[in-house]
């Protein structure tokens, strides 16, 4: 398996990302022209992880987005279900509590965590609402949840543009950098299919989180979203 279509097969998914695992990290700075980055300081912000507090970081992959975390002195959980991603995570960092983990049947309790996060993975979940569901069900009375995702440039121009590059520009700079660059055909695909800002909003709300708000990052090609659970 080469690639995931966009019904999202888990055992599809979490196979294209295996294939990708070594060069992942590599892959996205180049893609992203070094802005995904600055996307990972403004969750590392909006997480706003503090001494003691147990933070759950869902899709982490190799573990680079739960570093920030870490060094804030936080007890983080880097959860993913590419057994690949963990495996050379769990190789650079060994320290980390790798966890392998189904985002929409999640291997903890309830109202362990303090805070919740996912970056760039929600949109490669095949059930998000049950993944939201499952995120609130383990975020303590009073946490918070922070997505980041990409999303829908709000500049009509702006976002014609960055769809052409998604799909035209994306998969053959990904041939030169990408251990399997139809990977990044589905990720262009997916990107474009994936809900915008307020419709993400209202999922959320509709899994039981409150005080939802979002912003935008780089024009909306990238959005934080975040809730609370009532206390």
């Amino acid at each position: 398996m080469t690639r995931a279509s966009l019904d999202k097969q888990p055992h599809e998914v979490a196979s294209m990302f295996d294939g990708v695992a070594e060069r992942y990290d590599l892959t996205n700075d180049v893609l992203s022209l070094g802005q995904d980055r600055r996307w990972r300081k403004e969750v590392a912000k909006a997480v706003d992880a503090r001494p003691a507090q147990k933070v759950l970081d869902l899709a982490a992959g190799t573990g680079t987005s739960s570093m920030p975390f870490a060094r804030a002195g936080a007890y983080v959980v880097p959860c993913d279900f590419s057994q690949g991603m963990l495996r050379v995570g769990k190789r650079n960092n060994a320290w980390l509590p790798y966890t392998a983990g189904d985002a929409t049947r999640l291997p903890f309790r309830d109202d362990v965590f303090d805070a919740v996060t996912i970056s760039f993975g929600l949109r490669n979940v095949q059930d998000t609402d049950a993944a939201l569901r499952e995120m609130h069900r383990v975020t303590r009375p009073g946490g918070r949840i922070v997505i980041c995702e990409f999303s829908h440039p709000t500049w009509a121009p702006f976002r014609t543009v960055y769809t052409e590059y998604l799909m035209r520009a994306l998969p053959p700079v990904a041939r030169s950098v990408s251990s399997n660059p139809d990977a990044y055909v589905y990720l262009a695909e997916s990107i474009r299919d994936w809900p915008d800002q307020p419709a993400l909003a209202g999922r959320l709300k509709g899994a039981g989180w409150s005080k939802v708000a979002w912003r935008n990052l780089t024009g909306g090609v990238v959005a934080l979203h975040r809730g609370f659970k009532e206390s």
